[in-house]
């Protein structure tokens, strides 16, 4: 599968511009990939004024999702403030190019940005599929959280195969924070024996906090495919299904994961 993720700086709180920009990038992936990964809350930047800036599930960001994945003929996952039964959400988006989606709502809510304030968290993973991948894409601060992340513990006994082959992390990370956000990643690609795509922005956002990245792909021994820092970046990884099969059978470490389960 062809995976590419997009490090970009946001203009904040204007999901018109950051779609526009958002489109003329990706027109550039065209047949060329077949997953894209955008950062989280990509319409608007880590806003908390989610009464103004929310959307519905049919409003304009998902309308763009859809015509853009079916345009440039890939998936295409991230995250936008949603607007949902009264509550508000830091929801990710999974849009195939036939207009089916999944989503996720963000478990973990960062309480030092009173995050928890202004979104209601989400109550259970996703695991979604495509091309014969089996994806599990979760939100920024979601990765300090490893059972959160736990690549279904426990069930290799029973002869079942491993919940995901992706894990996706959609961020707005801190740089002053960001010798955690490489190591956890690498921390969760090797404990889950898993292909890991984190996918963070560069710049200054409107609370005036620095990002530099460290957008990162890596696979399922904790090796990096790629890692960038400081600037924009698309780049795009060709990972192997097959190649992450072999690992797990050669090295079975799963089989032996403790037993528990989520409440």
């Amino acid at each position: 599968m062809r995976l590419s993720i997009l490090q970009t700086s946001l203009t904040w709180e204007n999901p018109e511009a950051n779609r526009a920009m958002f489109s003329q990038k990706l027109a550039l992936l065209r047949g060329r990939t077949d997953l894209v990964v955008l950062p989280e809350m990509f319409s608007t930047g880590f806003s908390m004024n989610a009464a103004t800036l929310a959307e519905p599930m049919d409003g304009p960001t998902m309308a763009w999702l859809k015509t853009t994945a079916a345009e440039i003929g890939a998936a295409i996952a991230g995250s936008f403030i949603c607007a949902d039964s009264g509550k508000f959400f830091n929801r990710l988006v999974f849009m195939r190019p036939d207009g089916h989606f999944d989503f996720y709502d963000k478990k973990h809510l960062f309480s030092l940005a009173g995050e928890q304030e202004h979104f209601s968290p989400g109550k259970k993973r996703v695991v979604v599929e495509w091309l014969g991948w089996r994806i599990c894409p979760l939100i920024c601060y979601d990765l300090r959280f490893p059972a959160w992340s736990r690549n279904n513990p426990g069930s290799f006994s029973a002869g079942l195969e491993p919940l995901y082959d992706l894990l996706l992390y959609v961020a707005n990370w801190p740089a002053r924070r960001a010798h955690h956000w490489r190591s956890l990643l690498t921390a969760r690609a090797i404990e889950n024996q898993t292909f890991v795509a984190g996918v963070n922005i560069v710049g200054t956002d409107g609370n005036s906090l620095e990002y530099t990245g460290d957008s990162a792909v890596i696979d399922f021994s904790g090796q990096t495919i790629f890692q960038s820092s400081g600037q924009e970046d698309v780049f795009t990884a060709e990972l192997s299904l097959e190649d992450l099969r072999l690992y797990r059978r050669q090295l079975p470490f799963l089989q032996d994961a403790d037993l528990f389960q989520l409440c």
